[in-house]
């Protein structure tokens, strides 16, 4: 059998298919396992002759060549591919029948195996020249058009290398200032949304849906792909948010409204769409709720403004009620100065409209964003962007003659000037422009003071005391020198008001902890404290740290006292024990002036202060 094989291949004259082993592997592949690109040669060229396992033969007796080739096509679909001859896969005189049978019902090449290939079923010999068109034609069927070289100029490039459609926004954002993007929806996808999903916090109060985090997760692919249909065919309606209030640091409370979950996302994912354009807009001294700015980055500004220019006089500014009174008609026709798709001003015009919640009863929004939801904060920015920001730039370049610094975070800022009548017109034409808008300057909060490198030499001329204070994000700035340099400097101390209220929130919680165990008292210290230093360890503000470790000792000791009447605890043998295990007092932040120098090196050294 294996000879009358072997002799069928080399004899036989036409195109019908051979006996044996040939009509095995015939009827393992009709049954569906033939690989693709891949069939039988037989089938296709008719008249072609197979050819011998041993080789062709030719005349002269040329020698025939070797199986192996290290020369290898690129064709589509095949792994290696010779580019000599065409021929049968190399006999073996064990198993052959079995190894046909075998490779025909498998998935898997040849390759490996005694140098073999699918040669015997495609034709692999190809012209002498690699250029199109090819100067010969290669022996067996003719190439496929799927099989032919293109040509590819940019091969580089494919879906990872190249950017992303959010990083090609913004870089058409960078490149044309006044360039109005008409189609943007059609990035909040599925993917964004479960993105935005997990971007929220896991904890947060649920709105007036009641929905959790964790309940909305229950089947999230179905509902996030429902939201990406409701939201693309203007369906998707914004629910009205959950209005609560916490107590503020003066003895006030402060309104914050709780969105729906769904309302989150949505805006998370409109949010960083809309980013992507208004932060190439946003002025360097704008650091409120921005992507890789915080707090520490404003108080590192403003301290390098203070002491490196010539700044005699502070402006300490706030807004009133500002995220109440923000006029839906001049913030929506900001909004239409980048954005021109109407779809995404509509979604903006539903989370403005949609009202609040309280008690049960609803109540319409005419004025103002409610603070709390995910894209009032990009709203803010917007709004004083075109407000105060592009104004204050102006101004200071046309009509200011001396130095002027300007760190605004949100709706507070801190302005200096050089000179006291250049502050004074300053503040005046600012309550002209603001009330345009709607806004209006708080009057206790928003002062002038005399504050510098100069303020306490001058003030003890006229006998009026050491400098006023300010207090900006948390800190007092105070007017001071330099232990080592005595060169002037700005001293910031923890607010003490500040102080005060997290130390009595700090004993609350213990007296409801009081019967709970040692250990997890212990973690819930730590994390508080280490917290608290994360945020307020700066350079000279060690006084303060040290008498906030202090206090929290002592009003743990106090709390486990309570814990029994026959309570024998004494203070050394608590501090001993149980005070080692809070963090110990250290400082966490660099020098401002470090910071800000490696952040903005392209600035250092210039005379505005970004």
């Amino acid at each position: 059998m294996k000879e009358s094989y072997r002799e069928g291949i080399a004899n036989h004259p036409g195109p019908e298919p051979c006996e044996g082993s040939r009509k095995a592997a015939l009827e393992a592949l009709d049954r569906g396992i033939r690989r693709q690109d891949i069939e039988l040669r037989n089938q296709l060229v008719p008249g072609a002759d197979a050819v011998r396992a041993g080789g062709r033969p030719h005349e002269g007796g040329r020698p025939r060549e070797s199986a192996l080739d290290p020369a290898e096509s690129e064709t589509p679909g095949m792994r290696r591919n010779s580019m000599r001859e065409n021929r049968e896969t190399p006999w073996s005189p064990a198993g052959a029948t079995a190894g046909r049978r075998e490779n025909a019902t498998s998935d898997k090449s040849l390759m490996h195996g005694h140098g073999e290939s699918y040669r015997g079923i495609v034709p692999t010999k190809q012209p002498n020249k690699g250029g199109e068109p090819p100067a010969e034609a290669g022996e067996g069927r003719p190439r496929t058009k799927e099989n032919t070289r293109q040509p590819n100029p940019c091969q580089t490039l494919s879906w990872e290398s190249g950017p992303s459609g959010l990083e090609r926004v913004r870089e058409a954002a960078r490149k044309d200032g006044k360039l109005k993007f008409t189609t943007l929806l059609h990035h909040v996808n599925v993917e964004l949304l479960r993105e935005s999903y997990y971007s929220l916090k896991k904890q947060a109060a649920p709105g007036v849906d009641g929905v959790t985090w964790e309940e909305y997760g229950q089947g999230l692919e179905g509902r996030l792909a429902d939201l990406e249909a409701r939201i693309h065919r203007g369906a998707y309606r914004a629910q009205p948010s959950r209005r609560v209030w916490i107590p503020k640091a003066d003895g006030r409370q402060r309104p914050l409204g709780i969105a729906a979950l769904e309302d989150k996302i949505v805006q998370y994912a409109v949010g960083k769409v809309l980013n992507q354009i208004w932060e190439e807009d946003f002025l360097g001294f704008s650091y409120g709720f921005r992507p890789g700015r915080g707090q520490q980055d404003a108080l590192d500004a403003l301290w390098v403004g203070i002491v490196r220019k010539r700044v005699n006089w502070i402006i300490d500014l706030d807004i009133r009620s500002f995220f109440d009174k923000l006029q839906h008609t001049w913030l929506i026709r900001f909004v239409e100065h980048r954005i021109g798709d109407r779809r995404v001003v509509r979604l903006i015009q539903k989370w403005l409209k949609a009202g609040v919640m309280e008690q049960g009863q609803w109540a319409e929004t005419q004025e103002g964003s409610p603070q709390g939801a995910v894209i009032s904060p990009l709203l803010a920015n917007l709004y004083l962007h075109y407000v105060l920001d592009l104004w204050v730039e102006q101004w200071r370049k046309k009509q200011a003659h001396g130095d002027v610094i300007i760190v605004r975070y949100a709706d507070d800022a801190v302005l200096g000037f050089e000179h006291r009548a250049e502050a004074e017109r300053f503040l005046e034409e600012l309550r002209e422009r603001l009330q345009k808008f709607g806004l209006e300057l708080h009057p206790e909060k928003t002062r002038l003071i005399e504050f510098g490198r100069f303020a306490t030499e001058r003030r003890k001329k006229r006998g009026e005391g050491k400098p006023e204070t300010f207090n900006f994000l948390g800190f007092t700035h105070l007017c001071g020198t330099n232990y080592q340099t005595g060169h002037f400097t700005v001293h910031r101390r923890t607010i003490g008001k500040r102080l005060a209220a997290k130390l009595k929130d700090i004993r609350a919680q213990l007296r409801r902890r009081l019967h709970e165990g040692i250990p997890r008292t212990v973690l819930w210290l730590q994390q508080v404290v280490r917290g608290y230093f994360q945020y307020h360890a700066i350079p000279g503000n060690w006084a303060r740290l040290e008498a906030f470790r202090r206090e929290v000792l002592r009003l743990w000791y106090q709390a486990l006292r309570r814990r029994s009447q026959r309570c024998r605890l004494r203070w050394d043998t608590f501090t001993e024990r149980l005070g080692v295990l809070l963090p110990p007092v250290q400082i966490l932040q660099p020098y401002p002036n470090v910071r800000f120098d490696a952040k903005h090196p392209s600035i250092r050294g210039k005379n505005r202060v970004r």
